[in-house]
Formats: structure tokens, sequence, C-alpha cells
């Protein structure tokens, strides 16, 4: 069944989802026509004086917090801005080259086959009853690799469960819950964290400029998402799922067609090989970053700074060593197994990895000056302010008012699939007006993350949601698109269900979020030093 044939048959929420989503144009155009309105706005707001005091810096005539009035991006000094400064515009915002900087590492680790057959070797032995935890965890963690974790991982389960003598959309459903569901869930900091982090630099600095992102900022909190979300889909995978998917008969061609796929669920004699060597050069370079840390004069380590801000260096050499661990066992790994032959090899694989990421640069561009824009006309920081205000006389508590960001970037998803789009638009509002209210910018990007998460597997616009029926298709042909999102509708709601409790105690309990990240701040110290 296409696409397009499924749309015309769901009935429904669902059906309105997709048809609502379908007439939706593409990112790159909702920011453009985010600009518009934004300009168009901001001329109102102007004219009308919308203004608000700003919530750290004094005017040093009157003694009182300097007043802050939006302005118009009509304005001439805002137009020779655009204009003049687009290309630093650009490639100043920072998402780009954290993003761009990993995924050289990354495209190497995925082209030579690495991620791949890492996938299928921690998968090969794995015993009955382990089989749903395990395929979880390495479908949380094949997130790393991008795009590889949907193409692999997934029609990989449907193989290894089938093999196990259990249904294979049982598997299917499993692995898409784990790798779509628990999209943010990983045990380390990736690709992801870098770009959703960069837009939450890219946030804070309009109102409060000089704030850094740190890519390990969210890691605790990640890997805490990890632990819950496993036994979640284990329960649900084995208790409701199973049962319910244990009457839809398989197609007899494509259950014949696993013996002749078989031994890809387990690495040759080359391919552990390869692994082997690959698993020493990531040990090899974990020991080099611990020791420019525990070493005499340690170069990761700032003498100068106070206790807290010693180990500033370290974090923000996080992004590099990403981009290593990615790129030199890649290299190691295709050198062994035979795909990479020579330099040139290697350098073809990163060109490649770049010419993947050029539909995210160009809506990187149109996200820079949406964000930029916003900064210029002040009504970051306006909105921010009296958001704050009307929150704080609500009375809610933190946890609360991170439910209501995790809530909407949920509900968000059904319509626009893209999770950086998402939160190049709520991040410029949400983060400066939580930092007002004490929370760090780190726990609102973590609520975000879950409530982004929490829904993907069950909007038809989730890009990878019709291969996922191409996948459930092999096997059942008469396998529809309610079908599938009916079956993900309790994964769903367990993720977001065991999402938001965790949210509410990691602010409960004041958790560290990451190295040197916390729940709360203190505005005034933490962007003036005061």
């Amino acid at each position: 069944m296409s696409r397009a044939a499924a749309a015309q048959t769901q009935k429904g929420i669902l059906g309105w989802i997709e048809r609502t989503g379908n007439r939706l144009p593409d990112p790159v155009f909702l920011f453009l026509w985010f600009i518009v309105a934004l300009i168009g706005i901001s001329v109102v707001a102007a004219w009308a004086g919308w203004s608000a005091p700003h919530p750290v810096e004094i005017d040093p005539d009157t003694g009182t917090y300097r007043i802050i009035a939006v302005e118009s991006l009509l304005s001439g000094a805002n137009i020779r801005r655009f204009l003049n400064d687009m290309p630093e515009t650009f490639t100043h915002f920072p998402p780009l080259g954290y993003v761009l900087t990993v995924m050289l590492g990354a495209g190497v680790a995925e082209r030579s086959g690495l991620f791949a057959t890492a996938m299928r070797a921690s998968m090969a032995k794995v015993s009955t009853f382990w089989l749903t935890p395990a395929v979880a965890l390495v479908s949380m963690m094949g997130n790393h690799a991008a795009d590889a974790a949907f193409v692999v991982m997934i029609p990989l389960a449907g193989i290894v469960y089938h093999a196990a003598g259990r249904h294979p959309l049982v598997g299917i459903a499993a692995s898409f819950a784990a790798v779509s569901g628990g999209f943010s869930a990983n045990l380390l900091p990736g690709q992801l964290d870098a770009l959703l982090l960069g837009i939450t630099e890219a946030s804070v600095n309009t109102v409060f400029a000089g704030w850094t992102a740190n890519i390990a900022g969210n890691w605790f909190f990640i890997a805490a998402m990890t632990l819950i979300y496993m036994p979640v889909i284990w329960y649900v995978t084995d208790r409701i799922i199973e049962p319910r998917l244990s009457g839809f008969a398989l197609d007899g061609s494509a259950a014949g067609a696993v013996d002749d796929k078989a031994e890809q669920t387990a690495a040759n004699a080359g391919e552990r090989r390869a692994l082997r060597n690959a698993g020493l050069v990531v040990l090899a370079l974990v020991a080099l970053w611990a020791a420019m840390v525990l070493m005499p004069n340690a170069p990761l380590i700032d003498p100068d700074a106070p206790p807290e801000g010693r180990l500033t260096p370290f974090y923000r050499s996080l992004l590099p060593f990403f981009l290593l661990v990615f790129l030199l066992p890649g290299w190691a790994y295709g050198r062994a197994a035979g795909t990479i032959a020579n330099h040139r090899d290697l350098v073809d694989m990163m060109a490649e990895a770049m010419k993947d990421m050029g539909y995210y640069m160009v809506l990187a561009f149109a996200a820079a000056h949406f964000v930029a824009m916003f900064a210029w006309s002040n009504m970051g920081l306006v909105l921010a302010v009296d958001g704050a205000d009307a929150l704080r006389a609500s009375g809610l508590p933190a946890w609360a008012m991170l439910l209501s960001v995790l809530l909407f970037g949920a509900a968000l998803n059904l319509l626009i699939g893209s999770a950086s789009a998402k939160w190049a638009v709520l991040g410029p509002v949400m983060v400066p007006m939580l930092m007002l209210l004490g929370l760090s910018p780190e726990m609102t990007t973590a609520a975000y993350r879950v409530g982004d998460s929490g829904t993907n597997i069950i909007t038809p616009l989730m890009p990878y949601f019709p291969l996922v029926l191409v996948f459930c298709q092999r096997w059942v042909k008469g396998f529809g698109l309610g079908s599938l999102a009916a079956t993900m509708m309790p994964y769903a709601v367990g993720i977001m269900a065991s999402g938001m409790a965790l949210t509410v105690a990691w602010v409960v309990f004041d958790l560290p979020l990451g190295p040197d990240a916390s729940v709360f701040i203190d505005v005034p110290t933490a962007m003036t030093g005061e």
C-alpha cells in the first residue's frame, strides 16, 4: 500500500493528522513564512511601544533595569544588518558547526560498515528471554548512526525475532519504538546533542550574550531515559504487542527469505577482526582523553579557574572527541574489512557525509536567519520577561512549567517532524523565559527532547513511518498504516508517561543533567558573573 493510498483509507485523528501535515510546506519554507510573520509582528509591536525591563542589565543613569523595546525589522538598521551580515548569520549559527563536525566522523563510521556490523553483531547470540531489552538498547544506541538505525536495525529486528520463533512484526515494533520513540535516549551524547544544544545556545544568546553550549549538558538525563525506556518497551512488547500481533498470518515468501538473510545477523570472521580493531581504537582514544585530564599540567584542565570551572576545557573538547571516536574507529574498521582501501576512500566518505547534510544546511540557513532576526527585534527578550512574569504569577511549580514545554513539543511533533525545526522555533522563547524563572537551558532542552521523541512513532509524518510500514508489509501484506499506528500507540503512551515522570523526578530531586549542568541556575550569576 502506498503512502497516498494509506492516507485515503485512514480515518479519525490519525487521518486528520496526515491530511493536515501533508498540507504544510517543507520546513525550509515554514521558516520563510515564520520570518514574514515575525517581520509583520515586529512592525506592529514597535508601533505599539511593546517593551520590558531587561532582566540583568542596569541603566547607569537611572540605576534601574534598562528598558528594552521591540524594534521593527523593517527599520533601516535592521535591513542593513540583514543584508550585510547574511554570511555571518549563516556561518555563525551554532548548530551548523557542531553537527557538521560530528558528521564528518559519523559518516565514515556509517559508510565503512562499522555501525551496521556492530548492530548486527550485538544481536547475534542474544537469548530469547533477553531479546526485547537487547533490541531496545541496541536500537536506542543505534541513533548515533542516524539513518542507519532505521534502515538496518528495524528490519534486522524482524529477522532476528522470526529466527527465534517469535512474530517478526513484534521485533519491528520493538525496534521502531526504541529507535524513534527513544530518539533522544542514549548512553552517550552524540550528533543530536550537538544539534539541539547548539540551537539552545543560539536561543540563550538572543537574550543573554556569552552562554556556550556543553555537548554533554544532557548526558546523565538521556542515559536515564535509556534505562527507563528499556523496561517500558520490554513490558509493552512482550505483554501487550506480542499477543495482539500473533493473529497476523505471515506471508510465505517473506518467511522463506529469512534463510537467505540469516547470515546477516552474525558477523563473519573478517568483520569480527575489523570490529576488534575499531574497539581498540576507541579504547586508545578514551585513554588519551583521560590522560589529558589526569596527567600533570593536563591541557584539558584550567588551573586558574574556580573549582567548578576547571573542567570547562574538557567539556568543550567533547565535540572533537566524538568526531574522532567515530572517524578513527570507522577508518580502522574499514581498513580491516576492506571497505577503505586508502586515504582517498576515507576522504570520499567524509565528502559523502557532507553531501548528505545538504538539506540540513539549507534548513539551517533559514533557521539561522529566523533566530537572528528574532534577537534583532528584541521580541525574544520581551516575550521571555512577560511570559516569565505570567508564569511566576500563576504559582506553578518548576516541574509543571517543564511539562507544558514537553506536552507542547509532543503535540507539535504530530504536524512537524523535524526536531531541530521545532526547537529552532520554540527555543528562542521557551529557553530565555524559563531561565528567568531559574531553570537552566539544559533542563528546558531535556524536557523538550522527551516530548519530541515520544510521539514520533504514532505520526505518519515522521519521515521513516512509511518505510517502517514497508518493512511490516514484507511479512504481512495486508498490514496498513492504521495497523502500524495502533500497534505503536501503547509504546507512545508508555514512553510519554515514563518520560514525564522522569522529568518531574529530575526537577524535584534537583539531579545533575550532565557534567557541569544543573536543573536550576541563578540568572544574574550565570550571565554576568555577579
